[in-house]
């Protein structure tokens, strides 16, 4: 047991939603950089042999090193090109993992003239052939069967014992390179919440009286104001809160360690919850108790329908009859509220249908890096805490873990939810599975979550298989969440609890299920796959647009990744910046990064809103940088039904050159993104043979659409079909990102603020001209 990082997936073996089954995309770079590596092999490292399962060469090391008791000494010579000082393990080339020993004994006389064997190990170095041949396979699958290795060795003249030690020591390799830059990251965040900790701290004391903790500005030039103070306090507030969580993650389990308390049988499932505590103290019975009653609650909630469920008449919506509901499960359902004042409850239900198996549908819920990927534009964190039971058999049933996730809108203005609950997996019957999920008090009691609080009540999904691959998902969410001003656009979609609800997250499902069964999908029509003439290029670019969209979704939320500052444009908008500094990804250009969002609300209906973002036709009508040039398609790919949900790659041409721009349309029955982003030509063009584009570096700019939440009703009464439906306003985002220089020490700029306002600026001014709902 034990806690992960918030920001980086965890190290446990897992596969990434969408792409191969060998690891996730983070390892991307390591497989590329061993591949070249593993050519180079005059340079390479001795990595001795060990049991299978003992954790690759690091035992068979540590066994040759100590050699061992009451036996004879072993000697090891060592060829020349690897003399020198002897390297770690974890070190950051991966050369020498072809390197093969066996025994072989010789005869030397000691001082006695008597003749002593003695053992010496003689090392086989693989080809640069045979290391490219076992990085493809192992690229593929990192943990191949017997009858993989027995094939790969008789194509490659080698023994299934070298195979096999091949890669068992590549494994052990990138795990310790993976373990080893995580902890680096922690150490690195931790130090940075630290400094900027203290410094919160000096200037509210030199701000404060030192007695009773308030502002004098009348006795102290230069003081702070009330506001300045209150935001302070609140930024120190959130550093703690983070601080603490570093330092749990960083002390509670050692590099190596995984926080699982068993994979095995049942017997160590068993014993793991008989003498479990968790790092909140949360006990055994209190667990099953919790989650016990979490299961009925649940299965009662996604089956009654009316009274406990009244469908409204104007929305079509369910709402909770919350009478029934106390009667039904007690005065405060499964958890208390303990008297504590200014509470709201939040409740939806939401029915639909999903095109994925329910086995992969469940894997996606417990692997927390998988649900992190399904809902990109919700879930701006997430991390396993605590893995407190992992379940019986490959399907996990049973399982229970602790987690924690801050969920957000893609808008600056709206605050995140942070909040810490149980996840349970429980097989109800053959074909049907309940996801359950559902706060602890006493997680709270011990780490301020957030500013602004928010509980679980049991919530979650029960599963149906359906014959064909689809899934019938029941989505209950049922959330408790503390009093907080929001900003008057988004006062009543978050008020009516729409913008954390089932219907949110149920949408969110489908577009990211359908989005993987066109990725998946060999017969796609041409008409759907236009300029790709093969799979693999087909299958590159929906993966780029795919990052491209979550890079997007983690710019521009609210979340603690940020630190957002509002200034004021000079026709009247308020846009927030934030910038970042980027050093190591190489999925985006390195160096300062600004964003600069800006939200309003527009009194057109999203579906129009969306269509006029999206079309090419139109795009220089509020594009600047197009200059009003023709935009034109290079290739185009559906993603979806929806003839909404495309991938685009297009070209602006004017006078002195032409650009390449990709473009990720997304919509479903909540919100809708238009995000885009220049490419490089040069880097696109292998992209579209099915070349790998993870390290196409890109930086997104876009728009995300939202219903502003308000029912409207028509001024008159028709039975003409055009006039029937009303058209509500639209919440729209809108976000440009750019590098402000290449170097990441270089300071930002006014200069670079001004000009991104001034761009967001005119693009509303422009949408809202060609929309004809200029202001006033």
């Amino acid at each position: 047991m034990g806690v992960v990082d918030m920001s980086n997936p965890p190290t446990s073996r897992t596969k990434d939603f969408f792409a191969s089954p060998a690891l996730s995309l983070s390892l991307a770079g390591i497989f590329r950089g061993a591949n070249v590596a593993g050519e180079a092999a005059a340079a390479s490292m001795v990595v001795e042999e060990g049991e299978e399962g003992s954790g690759g060469g690091g035992g068979g090391a540590a066994a040759a090193g100590g050699g061992g008791r009451g036996r004879r000494e072993e000697t090891v010579e060592i060829s020349s090109e690897n003399s020198g000082p002897m390297r770690s393990r974890s070190d950051d080339d991966f050369e020498g993992v072809g390197e093969h020993e066996e025994e072989e004994e010789e005869e030397e006389e000691d001082g006695d003239g008597k003749n002593k064997k003695k053992k010496r190990k003689r090392y086989h170095r693989h080809t640069a052939e045979q290391i490219r041949e076992m990085e493809a396979l192992f690229r593929e699958s990192p943990h191949p069967d017997e009858k993989q290795r027995q094939q790969l060795s008789k194509q490659l003249g080698l023994a299934p014992r070298q195979v096999k030690f091949w890669f068992q020591n590549r494994r052990t390799q990138i795990k310790a390179v993976q373990e080893r830059h995580e902890n680096s990251l922690l150490k690195g965040e931790l130090e940075k919440l630290r400094e900027e900790n203290k410094t919160m701290r000096e200037t509210i004391s030199k701000a404060c009286c030192a007695n009773c903790g308030n502002t004098d500005n009348s006795t102290r030039d230069g003081g702070l104001t009330t506001d300045q103070e209150r935001q302070l306090r609140v930024e120190n507030a959130k550093l703690k809160a983070e601080v603490a969580k570093l330092k749990v993650a960083l002390g509670k389990y050692s590099p190596g360690t995984t926080p699982s308390c068993s994979a095995g049988n049942g017997q160590d499932n068993r014993s793991s919850l008989d003498f479990y505590t968790g790092i909140f103290g949360l006990d055994k019975p209190r667990i099953m108790e919790s989650i016990t009653q979490a299961v009925e609650e649940l299965q009662k909630m996604a089956t009654i329908e009316q009274p406990l469920w009244i469908r409204s008449v104007e929305t079509g919506r369910e709402i909770l009859n919350y009478d029934e509901y106390v009667k039904v499960f007690g005065a405060a359902g499964n958890s208390s509220n303990d008297g504590r004042p200014r509470r709201s409850i939040e409740a939806s239900r939401e029915t639909g249908v999903v095109f994925v198996d329910l086995p992969r549908l469940v894997q996606s819920f417990m692997d927390v890096n998988q649900w992190k990927q399904m809902f990109p534009c919700i879930v701006s964190k997430a991390a396993t805490v605590d893995v407190i039971c992992n379940g019986e058999g490959a399907s996990r049933d049973g399982a229970v873990q602790l987690m924690f996730a801050e969920l957000q809108m893609l808008t600056p203005v709206v605050p995140t939810r942070e909040v810490y609950f149980i996840r349970y997996s429980k097989q109800l019957s053959a074909d049907k599975w309940a996801i359950v999920d559902v706060s602890i008090d006493k997680v709270e009691d011990n780490i301020d979550a957030s500013l602004v609080k928010c509980r679980k009540r049991p919530s979650g999904c029960i599963i149906e298989d359906k014959s064909n691959g689809h899934c019938k998902v029941i989505w209950v969410e049922h959330l408790e969440c503390q009093k907080n001003t929001v900003h008057t656009m988004y006062r009543t979609i978050v008020n009516s609890g729409m913008a954390f609800g089932a219907k949110h997250w149920m949408a969110t499902l489908q577009l990211q299920c359908e989005r993987l069964v066109f990725f998946m999908a060999t017969n796609v029509p041409t008409k759907d796959s236009t300029g790709v003439a093969t799979l693999a290029g087909r299958k590159s670019i929906l993966k780029l647009a795919q990052r491209m969209t979550w890079s997007f979704c983690r710019a521009i939320g609210a979340s603690s990744y940020h630190t957002w500052n509002k200034v004021s444009s000079k026709t009247g908008e308020d846009i927030r910046v934030s910038s970042r500094k980027n050093l190591t990804d190489p999925g985006e250009p390195h160096g300062v990064i600004l964003c600069a969002v800006s939200s309003v609300w527009l009194p057109v209906s999203p579906d129009v809103l969306f269509d006029f973002l999206r079309d090419e036709a139109r795009k220089s009508e509020w594009d600047i940088m197009s200059n009003g040039g023709p935009v034109q398609s290079i290739a185009k790919l559906a993603k979806g039904q929806d003839r909404g949900n495309t991938v685009t790659l297009q070209t602006t041409k004017s006078k002195d050159s032409s650009m390449w721009v990709l473009q990720d349309c997304c919509t479903n029955a909540y919100e809708s993104m238009v995000v885009y982003a220049p490419v490089d030509i040069s880097g696109m063009q292998s992209v579209i043979t099915g070349c790998d584009s993870s390290n196409i570096a890109i930086l997104p700019s876009g728009f995300s659409i939202l219903p502003d939440g308000l029912e409207s009703r028509p001024f008159v009464i028709t039975s003409r079909q055009e006039e029937k439906g009303t058209e509500g306003g639209s919440l729209l985002t809108i976000a440009f990102q750019i590098l402000t220089n290449a170097s990441p020490t270089a300071k930002l700029t006014l200069e670079s603020v001004e000009s991104v306002t001034t761009l967001i600026s005119c693009t509303l001014r422009n949408i809202k001209t060609s929309l004809q709902c200029e202001d006033s």
